[in-house]
């Protein structure tokens, strides 16, 4: 039987050739996704390592934004065995572009750059700061976005928005610092980034020193209100915060790999259930010189083996050139993660690659292996095998209904009883979908037949005897045809669930800035200490060209134990109340967004204590609740008077500003920018650029979805081709026959094309009706006031497109029936 199953491997080679590219490019994709992963990560840790190895002992404030008073610095370096100990400072200070405003959405960070043998500064051109306090360097990929050289003169702002000029002597690689690698970062000696930031301590302390128990030393020194660590210890939380992003991209990566791989199974069970089918006498005759049930099972699951096997090692090497390419794509486009480490496949990869081929493809293979072993020996005697009546049975209804009832239920459920944007209100809806996608596999044969008389009526019409052919062919094996369309439901469903999704966030957004932000030029701080001082407001308003100018004023406040920001505001306001009214908001009143009322657990008429910086603790008296969904106000509101003798003179944290009718919007911004022209930091941002950064993210990540799911629907084409082929194989006694009857070449090759077409449109259409059903769940899931938006013509062109995909993917079957010999074809038994 060993003999045998290679003999048959050797003989069906070409057949299973696209099965086998279905696996390659499934583990192609997941082995892909861990060599990337594992190249990053030993790049992350390389870096890490090698910066960590210049440090002993580091001290770290316990909370987030606390710092290291100079005391603390001093009682280390006071420590026998302690060679070393540096502070490092690390604020905002905003760098100015050569147009003279602040860079970036937010504030550049100055950091300290020590010198000696605790400087973990990557240089990559030029040198550091040294001593020098006229000198900076500067992150390479500010430097780069804003033009600047070294040797150039840079401006930067100090913590009062004083300019200082600095001479740009280097560039630094922020590395692993994702943080930095965000907002950017200019380097100082530490007296001038403490006299730029005005930093009140240090971020960090590290200490370089050879005495046994140093850490204990050092820990005892600073007290329990600090964080000791080895250098080792301090490596291992940056590489693992650094690595963290990379994580969570593995995991989608891994999630589109799992997709794929589920493709790929249908593609696999489908090839081996035809194969089975076509094999029929063979078996039989196998049965008939002896072999037992078992031995005929295991010819089958060894076939399946071998092929797992070879497309799994093949995926493994196109895993390994799919994550050399992502990492050359990674480096040229200067992403701020480490490219430059070693790629290799790992034990553990290889290890998981092969066991998932192996896995999915035996899987796939066992319900035909298992049907093999029923032909009974009697089949070896007849001229063809016969083609099984479906007969869809009553449990196949039963469980069917079952499951479409369990996922609607779910769905109604998740979509009108629980809270939208929750990530449990979303889980459930797509735990409804996929009930009801199981519902929709189980009748999948049922369906087949009336959807293919819909969708090739019109063929049947336009070509004639091979399209009314075409369609009596594509519902003439309801399983066989469901089971070629179901990969293609797949990626179809996901794709239009996709589009659905973003269509629909993209016009829920649009209508929530319109009502929310009713503006057409919003002003706000870089920094949001700084934020828009109250003059520019007072310009403003005064002008003929703007019809309305609103001032929201905001700072952190504390309630009981939670901390909400509290505000006033000054001009026209448009908020959406939940109860109560905010008409005439006096002294001892206050306003709260629905999320804080919830919070607090208060309602309109209950009183909330506020822990004020100047008049202490301060009863007010909630009189609104206020829709908290895009709102501009801050959590808690009150009047502007009483805001005041709360605090010290706030500045406006925005401004929002209308455009008077029939004033154009070029000469409205040039009155806006004369009057920021003196404060660099604050930004001017437009309802109109807004709408574009939102939709330039959304556009982004939509083709990055897209082509993720590309592969799913690569390797459900390479089964639909597989099937055809088979199918063609086996009628080749059958297309003789017309051929002899008058069927032309032409004809017979149209016939097969319109048979693809009609399974390809029907996979679309079920793709389509699900993906557009749970894409608009889905939504309403996520944002509360959902805008349902469908992009018909994205849809149109998937159902195109997939019908095109089977008529391609039809050529080289069809061309091969057309070239078969009639009286060969029919001698054929």
């Amino acid at each position: 039987m060993l003999k045998t199953a290679l003999a048959g491997l050797r003989a069906h080679t070409l057949r299973l050739l696209l099965t086998s590219l279905a696996i390659t490019l499934g583990v192609g994709f997941i082995a892909g996704t861990f060599v990337l992963n594992d190249t990053i990560q030993a790049g992350f840790s390389q870096r890490v390592t090698a910066d960590a190895d210049k440090v002993d002992v580091a001290v770290l404030p316990k909370e987030r934004d606390g710092v290291l008073p100079e005391k603390v610095l001093e009682r280390v370096r006071a420590l026998a065995g302690v060679t070393e100990a540096q502070g490092l400072i690390r604020d905002p200070a905003p760098l100015l572009g050569k147009d003279g405003r602040a860079v970036g959405g937010s504030p550049t960070t100055a950091v300290s750059i020590v010198p000696g043998p605790l400087d973990r500064t990557s240089i990559v051109s030029g040198a550091g700061p040294g001593t020098d306090d006229q000198a900076a360097v500067l992150d390479k990929n500010t430097a780069k976005s804003q033009g600047l050289r070294l040797g150039d003169t840079i401006t930067v702002l100090d913590r009062k928005q004083a300019r200082h000029e600095f001479r740009l002597v280097g560039l630094l690689d922020p590395g692993v610092d994702q943080e930095l690698s965000f907002t950017g970062a200019v380097g100082f000696t530490s007296a001038t980034a403490q006299r730029m930031t005005g930093a009140k301590g240090y971020r960090e302390i590290d200490v370089a020193g050879s005495a046994p128990g140093l850490k204990q030393a050092v820990a005892a020194a600073v007290g329990g209100a600090y964080e000791v660590k080895t250098g080792a210890e301090l490596a291992d939380d940056l590489a693992a915060s650094a690595g963290l992003s990379m994580r969570t991209l593995t995991i989608g990566l891994l999630l589109f790999g799992a997709v794929a791989m589920m493709v790929a199974a249908l593609v696999i069970y489908n090839t081996f259930t035809i194969l089975v089918a076509q094999r029929t006498r063979e078996m039989a005759l196998l049965r008939c010189i002896g072999a037992t049930r078992g031995q005929v099972f295991g010819s089958i699951v060894l076939e399946s083996f071998a092929v797992g096997l070879l497309a799994s090692a093949l995926g493994l090497l196109a895993g390994y050139g799919l994550a050399v390419l992502a990492l050359t794509l990674l480096a040229a486009f200067d992403a701020p993660m480490p490219t430059d480490a070693a790629v290799a496949l790992t034990p553990s990869t290889i290890g998981i690659g092969l066991a998932v081929g192996l896995a999915v493809t035996l899987f796939a293979a066992l319900l035909p292996a298992r049907a093999a072993t029923r032909v009974p020996p009697v089949a070896a005697l007849r001229a063809q095998p016969e083609e099984q009546d479906f007969r869809t049975g009553l449990l196949r209804w039963l469980f069917a209904g079952l499951f479409l009832l369990a996922g609607a239920g779910t769905t109604a459920f998740g979509v009108a009883k629980l809270p939208p944007g929750e990530p449990s209100t979303l889980f459930v809806v797509m735990a409804g979908g996929a009930l009801v996608f199981l519902a929709v596999l189980i009748l999948g044969p049922v369906l087949v037949k009336p959807l293919s008389a819909l969708v090739g009526w019109i063929p049947a019409k336009l070509f004639g005897v091979p399209g009314r052919l075409a369609l009596d062919n594509s519902a003439r094996n309801p399983r066989r045809a469901a089971t070629t369309t179901v990969a293609l439901t797949i990626g179809v469903t996901l794709m239009t669930l996709i589009s659905v999704l973003s269509a629909s966030t993209r016009l829920t957004v649009w209508n929530k800035l319109d009502e929310q932000f009713p503006v057409d030029y919003m002003l706000a701080g870089q920094v949001r200490e700084t934020g828009v001082p109250r003059s520019v407001a007072e310009k403003l308003r005064g002008r003929p060209e703007l019809a309305s100018v609103l001032q929201i004023r905001e700072t952190p406040g504390k309630v009981g134990e939670r901390r909400f920001d509290i505000g006033t505001y000054h001009g026209p306001l448009t908020s959406e109340v939940a109860s109560g009214s905010m008409a005439g908001l006096a002294d001892g009143q206050v306003a709260l967004l629905d999320y804080a009322a919830s919070a607090l657990g208060v309602k309109v008429g209950d009183t909330v204590t506020v822990r004020t910086q100047r008049a202490g603790a301060v009863p007010l008296k909630v009189v609104a609740v206020l829709v908290g969904t895009n709102s501009a106000l801050p959590a808690l509101t009150v009047a502007e008077r009483p805001f005041d003798t709360y605090y010290d003179r706030v500045p406006d944290s925005r401004v929002m500003i209308n455009i008077r009718d029939g004033v154009a919007a070029e000469q409205a911004r040039r009155v806006v920018n004369a009057a920021i022209a003196a404060y660099p930091t604050v930004q001017m941002s437009s309802s109109t650029e807004v709408r574009g950064q939102f939709d330039e993210t959304l556009d982004m990540l939509l083709m990055i979805v897209t082509g993720l799911l590309g592969l799913a629907i690569l390797i459900s084409l390479l089964g639909i081709a597989n099937t055809l082929s088979l199918s063609v194989h086996e009628r080749t006694r059958e297309s003789a026959l017309l051929r002899a009857l008058g069927l032309t070449r032409p004809q017979l090759r149209r016939m097969l094309s319109v048979e693809a077409l009609v399974l390809g449109l029907i996979g679309a259409l079920v793709g389509v009706a699900l993906g557009a059903v749970f894409g608009w769940a889905a939504v309403r899931a996520m944002l509360p006031g959902a805008v349902f938006s469908a992009p018909v013509g994205q849809i149109v062109l998937f159902v195109v497109l997939s019908g095109l995909a089977g008529v391609l993917a039809a050529v080289v079957p069809a061309r091969r029936a057309a070239r078969a010999s009639i009286v060969g074809s029919l001698a054929t038994g």
